[in-house]
């Protein structure tokens, strides 16, 4: 199974996941010039940008320790392209760590890691 797919998967887990505690998804696979946003979701009163991660184990870290410093500038920066002059919520950014089994191209979800205000915004 191809890393598009596996991706797919994590996300499509994460969506059931955040419904389930009660979240709204509001857009996903958000493209901007800087970058793409997995998962927008609204909590409560606030807009939740999410970044999903889909590892099969953590034997190279885990999963989460790859939204580097890099990567969490181009979420922010997309992030406020999406909400442009509309800031009327709290904003946070989350981690989601899928980590799954597969067997015979089947995956199954082991464990989702779900980290709240993961990192947030320095600017």
């Amino acid at each position: 199974m191809n890393t598009k797919l596996k991706g797919d998967f994590g996300e499509n887990a994460v969506c059931d996941y955040i419904i389930k505690k009660g979240y709204k998804i509001i857009d996903r696979n958000f493209h901007t010039p800087y970058g793409e946003i997995d998962i927008i979701a609204k909590y409560n009163n606030c807009m939740c940008f999410i970044e999903v991660k889909t590892r099969k184990n953590s034997n190279y870290g885990n999963a989460s320790e790859y939204v580097d410093k890099n990567k969490q500038k181009k979420i922010i920066e997309s992030a406020f392209i999406y909400l442009g002059e509309n800031i009327d919520n709290e904003i946070r950014f989350d981690v989601a760590e899928v980590y799954y089994t597969e067997n015979d191209s089947l995956l199954s979800v082991n464990k989702i890691n779900y980290i709240e205000n993961a990192f947030i915004c320095e600017e």
